[in-house]
């Protein structure tokens, strides 16, 4: 319906490499500021077990790799794309699509999904600003990568 391609409406451009290296920039910064706003508490609900190094590759592939590929498809590809084509502005849409990202977090409590909204914020920021859904699709795996060898769910 949008009259282009599926991988130019999903802006599936490879960033470049100065891209890359100051989207991972602006991530360790966000990341030591969450450090520091929430060090006190935990936000996550433990929906599920991990059991063995087979629980914990599944864990790895599907929260690190087809999620955040799944997630930044659908929210910054997909309805980033054609809500700041519309009344919204892109503005408007980064903020939507964040709000949406946060609230699809349901194993969240509401501080957790706080922070997921400002990360949201930052991946769309970078979207619209490179161009390049795969830019926030590699700094979005990058997060969660940090996250699961952070998490201790194998001690």
């Amino acid at each position: 319906m949008a009259g282009r391609q599926f991988s130019e409406y999903l802006a599936l451009n490879w960033p470049s490499h100065d891209e890359l290296m100051s989207s991972f920039a602006v991530a360790v910064i966000l990341v030591l500021a969450q450090m520091v706003l929430w060090s006190g508490g935990q936000s996550a609900n433990p929906l599920f077990t991990v059991k063995g190094a087979g629980g914990l590759l599944v864990l790895l592939i599907g929260g690190c790799i087809a999620g955040p590929i799944m997630e930044e498809f659908v929210f910054r590809g997909f309805m980033f794309r054609g809500w700041s084509e519309s009344f919204l502005g892109p503005i408007g849409a980064i903020v939507l699509t964040s709000a949406l990202w946060g609230m699809y977090h349901t194993q969240y409590d509401w501080s957790g999904r706080l922070w997921i909204f400002v990360v949201g914020l930052v991946l769309c920021t970078f979207r619209w600003r490179s161009g390049s859904t795969w830019l926030a699709v590699v700094v979005h795996s990058g997060l969660n990568m940090f996250i699961f060898f952070t998490s201790r769910l194998y001690a």
